[in-house]
């Protein structure tokens, strides 16, 4: 297979990226199985030197190729600097992942990547094995994880967009933005607004009133300021609401927003109703239908609640 042969089938894919403890691993996991349910032949490529339990069957593991363990133990390198290392070994030898890719061709791929943030929003090793992918005639969307319990709390909330935007403008792939464990949001606190101002990103000089409550951040009112101009200036980041392990509702609108990204949706591989062309053509609506069934699942507990208590006083 040859770097720019144009002949050859393209091939789809998620590359799954988000900071530590986001659900890389869980997601890649549960994507798999809900691909292969609607008929998709799915392989889950682990490029991740720190993953050694990893829950689903991989074919294509980065541990054949280096380990961080290894890396550190030998270079005597931090878990930081070994990913990067490692990352920059993966794209040295980026003849390793092709042979093992064109093996798999005819599939639909999962990219479960590290979790250090660094490699994409300032390293350029990983972003460059994204770009070789593409070379290779691989479609790729990027899907970008973040914990739902950033929501409860303003200031780390306008973090998150910051830190999405920056992976965004970096890694320069079609980005699809997915707030996970919607299931535990609100284990961590009330919403200050509704689901769709989260996820829609809506007007943030709210956020920015609400940051103003506090003592600590009033002093920092004129930075906040600044840092959501520049996100809405940019006007890209939105999030998907996910629920993995529960909500398969919640994995179909991931599945569109991804096909969608990616150009899946408009291929030949699978049998296209004209209802799924249309979700795809107008995804707003279907996106906000989706959102306020998660808002209903999963941000009305403190409400019932509070309820529950006034009954039995």
């Amino acid at each position: 297979m040859s770097e720019g042969s144009q002949g050859s089938s393209l091939a789809f894919g998620q590359v799954v990226i988000g900071p530590p403890g986001s659900g890389k691993t869980t997601y890649c996991h549960g994507m798999q199985e809900f691909l292969g349910r609607v008929g998709r032949k799915v392989t889950v490529v682990n490029l991740d030197p720190a993953n050694e339990a990893m829950p689903y069957p991989c074919p294509v593991d980065i541990a054949e190729l280096i380990t961080l363990p290894d890396v550190m133990e030998n270079l005597q390198l931090g878990p930081n600097g070994g990913l990067i290392y490692c990352m920059e070994y993966l794209e040295a030898n980026s003849d390793w992942l092709q042979e093992k890719l064109a093996a798999l061709r005819g599939h639909y791929f999962l990219f479960d990547c590290p979790g250090q943030v660094e490699l994409y929003t300032h390293h350029d090793a990983l972003k460059n094995v994204f770009a070789q992918l593409a070379k290779w005639n691989f479609r790729l969307a990027a899907v970008h994880l973040v914990d739902s319990h950033y929501c409860t709390d303003p200031g780390k909330f306008i973090s998150v967009l910051c830190t999405s935007l920056s992976t965004m403008l970096h890694v320069e792939l079609p980005h699809v933005n997915v707030l996970s464990k919607m299931d535990l949001i609100e284990q961590y606190g009330k919403l200050a607004f509704n689901l769709d101002y989260y996820t829609e990103v809506l007007d943030l000089s709210y956020l920015v009133d609400h940051l103003a409550s506090d003592p600590f951040f009033r002093n920092y009112r004129r930075l906040n300021e600044k840092l959501v101009e520049v996100i809405e200036d940019y006007s890209l980041v939105s999030f998907v609401p996910l629920n993995v392990q529960q909500d398969k509702e919640s994995m179909r609108q991931v599945m569109r927003a991804v096909d969608k990204a990616n150009g899946y949706s408009f291929g030949d591989q699978e049998q296209r109703s004209l209802e799924a062309l249309m979700s795809a053509a107008v995804g707003a609506d279907f996106h906000f239908t989706s959102t306020l069934a998660v808002q209903e699942r999963y941000v009305q507990s403190q409400d019932k609640a509070v309820a529950e208590e006034v009954m039995d006083l």
